[in-house]
């Protein structure tokens, strides 16, 4: 009886736990299904943006100016007088006095070049005076004793060469009193051009010797930038080695920044300089900024934000008007692939890879012409290699400056 007691216990045990297990089971919450996980790779797109304007083609540049002469005299003696307006910075205007040397010995060769003058106006009065005793001596004797003045007389006989001689040292103290003369001229010393003193090393009293500088003075009437572009950016510059005043001109922009606000100056493309550059083997392009010392008028408003000038020695960027194509595109950078290729998405988001022609390359964008569509989207980054109508998944693609 024990024994089927024990039986009885055992198999109601089982029993029991089995019914708790089943309604355990059948109280658990059902599991989450999940989607098997894409095999399609993910890749980072942005535009194509069609244009038809001129390419930027851009550079950097030191602003220099067009034109700078040192100051000096062209003759020695002691500075009496400076102006004012002769230092550092200052705006100074053609023909303008900067300063002055004493003047008296420069004087006084004047007063001896004209008292040589005059006596020699007075030896070629004598002297034609003579002359004409003289001719009129010969004619008497011709006529008194024709047989022995047969032929043509003797030029020193009638005193031509001594006529001669006096009009020539006549000459030579004029020549001799117009150079006094300017060299009296020249102790005063003017600006040779509307522009701005860069440094100026003169005062009163001080000695100089003729050709010695005390200063300088640079063109305000245009600045020059030099753009130094690689063989393949100068191309883009249309017209850029034709010259001549009938040459018509590039455009181009000048950018500079003055306590972090950005300030630009219009300019036009002036040429090249004769060669490559040695080391770099860049092409030199000067840009050309007319009037870019601009300075603020005396009833301006003080409260009033100026355009600072464009100093020189300031490095700049440049951006110049290009060609304009027909039709090109531009986009990232970072669409250009090995060969000169770009990845384009389709609308079925399988990948298609064009060959295209790169026009210019800047830090981030290319400008190429192709078979491309304004507003297709091509890969950037996400994925390292493509093939024809290989299915990639994307997001919002970036966008392009307009």
């Amino acid at each position: 009886m024990r024994r089927w007691t024990g039986y009885l216990i055992a198999v109601a045990v089982v029993v029991g736990a089995t019914g708790l297990a089943v309604l355990l089971v059948s109280l658990a919450p059902e599991p989450e299904t999940r989607e098997p996980t894409s095999r399609i790779p993910y890749a980072d797109t942005a535009l194509v943006v069609a244009s038809d304007r001129p390419i930027p083609v851009r550079g950097a540049g030191t602003v220099r100016p067009s034109a700078e002469v040192d100051i000096a005299s062209q003759v020695s003696g002691r500075v009496v007088w400076v102006d004012p307006g002769f230092v550092s910075g200052r705006a100074v205007e053609s023909g303008q006095p900067l300063f002055r040397l004493e003047e008296a010995d420069y004087e006084h060769r004047v007063r001896e070049a004209e008292a040589a003058v005059a006596a020699r106006q007075v030896a070629v009065l004598e002297a034609w005076e003579e002359a004409t005793i003289a001719r009129h001596a010969y004619q008497l004797f011709k006529q008194k004793r024709p047989d022995d003045a047969a032929g043509e007389a003797n030029p020193l006989t009638l005193r031509l060469p001594q006529l001669k001689a006096a009009k020539a040292a006549l000459e030579r103290e004029k020549a001799l009193l117009a150079q006094a003369k300017l060299a009296l001229s020249r102790t005063r010393v003017a600006a040779p051009f509307d522009g701005i003193v860069r440094h100026e090393t003169v005062a009163v009293g001080q000695l100089l010797a003729a050709g010695q500088s005390v200063g300088s003075v640079f063109s305000s009437d245009a600045a020059e930038v030099v753009v130094s572009l690689s063989d393949a950016d100068a191309t883009l510059i249309p017209r850029l080695w034709e010259t001549g005043p009938g040459a018509a001109q590039v455009g181009a922009r000048v950018v500079a920044e003055y306590a972090d606000v950005v300030y630009a100056w219009q300019g036009h493309v002036a040429g090249t300089d004769a060669s490559l550059d040695a080391q770099t083997r860049t092409i030199d392009v000067i840009v050309r900024v007319p009037t870019p010392f601009g300075l603020p008028q005396a009833n301006s408003d003080p409260g009033r934000l100026t355009i600072p000038p464009l100093l020189v020695g300031k490095f700049v960027d440049v951006t110049i008007d290009g060609l304009a194509p027909d039709r090109y595109f531009k986009t990232s950078r970072a669409a250009l692939q090995a060969g000169n290729e770009v990845w384009t998405v389709r609308d079925d988001g399988t990948v298609g890879i064009v060959p295209v022609r790169v026009l210019q390359r800047t830090d981030d964008e290319i400008y190429v012409t192709g078979a491309l569509e304004d507003g297709r989207r091509v890969v950037v980054g996400g994925i390292r290699f493509a093939t024809e109508g290989m299915a990639v998944r994307t997001g919002k693609a970036q966008g392009v400056r307009g």
